[in-house]
């Protein structure tokens, strides 16, 4: 479906320079000597000459474990999206606590394949370790971030520009681990096309002809993975379906259902996306408190309930938000109604000192992003302005979660400076995932994974071409720690899960 993102004439501008410079095919060892590729090692019967290793990122980085992709494809070829075609091949990453001893192996498992995506266990916390990622005998390139300086492959630049990749893992939150809650927006159920953006060339992307529709896939391997990381409760921050079409939101509860019991193990918060629509595909669901028929809350909310909540997990303060409480098209800002606002306040002030999350879909502040960050963005300024202010005279809130703007982005303002305000990139299209929020007794970390599914992995590194291929410029974060990262707080009043 189009982006409702309604961009300025500017930001169309800035767009189309960036389109207009960004290579034809995403490939980036094409000029290395074919001498050079032949003398590499042929392993597991992979010709070195018809593969190159693309798109390395370190995308989880916990105190014991990295989780590091890449994708081989074939060069000088072109699969309808400008990337190259797919080509399987091993992987393999040889790392170690020296830059020139690099005695540790790990690999892919489950045979050749073009999507990579290989786990480091057991490391050091606190200990820098150096790595290389190949295939075929052929080093991986890193993605490039230049538009945001970013490093997708470490967190800090190699000593040259042969030297291996580094990162240094954080030290674990203090306390004993209590419980973990998957986040996760931008579900867009029923949606067919990824990343067009409305008022441009800019065309979208389409899944391969004959596989699932994306949004489920990436939804089940969502789920699946969030429950293989051990998440006792997940929160899905808005933009459930496409356009709140009554079998895509009822096809969302069936697959989030998955996870466990609505309202028990997990939480979910509309999005400008769910908003009511008028027309005849929606006469069936009732009526909409601002517009039209309101299929999501009918289905979400039992029809009467208000579509803002708040629950207690484990002593621990959960505040759900409608972000698009109010009447609209989708592509203005958020916005909550006086009556939600007033309920906010009261029930922030009733929890003041108990530890609290709050989710909800639109942002509260966007910054540090290369395609421009207007109104459309992020919740109404004002509104923004009075929460933040709210939040800094709320000691227990601690985190706010919000998706819509489909990048892993983390932001502390000194508006209220104790709040991470954690935006997560969408489950639906590259880098396709969620947070993982494991609470400890002293504090808590976030660490984004990507969904593994073999489906979830191809659509992952199909949608990346979004954009014409500077999607990851924007959604993946610019740094390791915009999508992990660890904070000190004094959790110890809640209980174990």
């Amino acid at each position: 479906m189009p982006c409702r993102c309604h961009v300025t004439r500017r930001d169309l501008l800035r767009w189309s320079a960036l389109v207009a410079a960004a290579p034809l095919v995403a490939c980036s060892d094409q000029d290395e000597p074919v001498a050079r590729a032949t003398a590499a090692a042929t392993t597991a019967g992979v010709d070195p000459r018809t593969v190159s290793p693309v798109n390395l990122e370190l995308v989880t980085l916990t105190e014991t474990s990295a989780v590091i992709t890449w994708y081989t494809g074939i060069p000088g070829t072109d699969d309808g999206t400008k990337r190259m075609l797919p080509k399987p091949a091993d992987g393999q990453i040889s790392y170690g606590t020296s830059p020139s001893r690099l005695t540790m192996t790990a690999h892919d498992k489950g045979g050749l394949t073009p999507y990579h995506y290989v786990e480091l266990t057991g490391l050091e916390p606190g200990q820098t370790y150096y790595y290389r990622a190949a295939s075929a005998g052929k080093p991986a390139t890193p993605t490039p971030l230049p538009l945001v300086n970013g490093n997708a492959a470490g967190t800090a630049a190699p000593a040259s520009a042969d030297s291996p990749f580094t990162f240094t893992t954080p030290q674990p939150p203090p306390g004993r681990h209590l419980f973990s809650i998957a986040l996760c927006n931008d579900l867009h159920l029923g949606e067919t096309v990824a990343g067009l953006v409305g008022g441009t060339s800019i065309t979208g992307i389409s899944q391969a002809p004959g596989l699932p529709r994306y949004p489920e896939i990436m939804l089940e391997g969502l789920v699946a993975e969030a429950t293989a990381r051990g998440a006792d409760h997940l929160l899905a921050a808005g933009d459930i379906s496409s356009e709140a079409a009554p079998t895509d939101v009822t096809r969302a509860r069936t697959l989030l259902d998955r996870f466990g019991t609505y309202r028990q193990d997990y939480f979910v918060a509309r999005g400008n996306h769910d908003r009511a629509h008028a027309g005849a595909a929606y006469a069936g669901c009732g009526t909409g408190e601002w517009q039209g028929d309101d299929c999501f809350r009918d289905d979400f909310f039992g029809g009467s309930a208000p579509t803002y909540f708040s629950h207690d997990l484990h002593g621990l303060h959960v505040v759900g938000l409608d972000t698009y409480d109010k009447a609209g098209n989708g592509g203005d800002a958020g916005g909550m109604s006086a009556a939600q606002q007033s309920w906010l306040a009261a029930d922030l002030k009733a929890h003041r000192d108990q530890p609290t999350i709050v989710f909800g879909h639109h942002p509260l502040v966007v910054e540090g992003t290369p395609f421009g960050g207007g109104a459309s963005s992020m919740l109404d300024a004002t509104q923004a302005t009075q929460l933040l202010a709210t939040y800094a005279s709320t000691p227990g809130v601690f985190l706010h979660h919000a998706g819509h703007t489909h990048r892993n982005h983390r932001t502390v303002s000194p508006a209220a400076p104790g709040v991470v305000l954690q935006e997560v990139s969408a489950a639906k299209e590259y880098p396709g995932g969620f947070s993982l929020l494991r609470v400890h007794a002293g504090g808590y970390a976030l660490n984004f994974y990507k969904s593994r599914t073999d489906l979830a992995r191809e659509w992952s590194e199909r949608s990346r071409q979004e954009l014409a291929g500077l999607w990851p410029q924007f959604s993946l974060g610019a740094s390791v720690s915009d999508r992990n990262s660890v904070t000190a707080r004094d959790l110890s009043g809640l209980k174990p899960a």
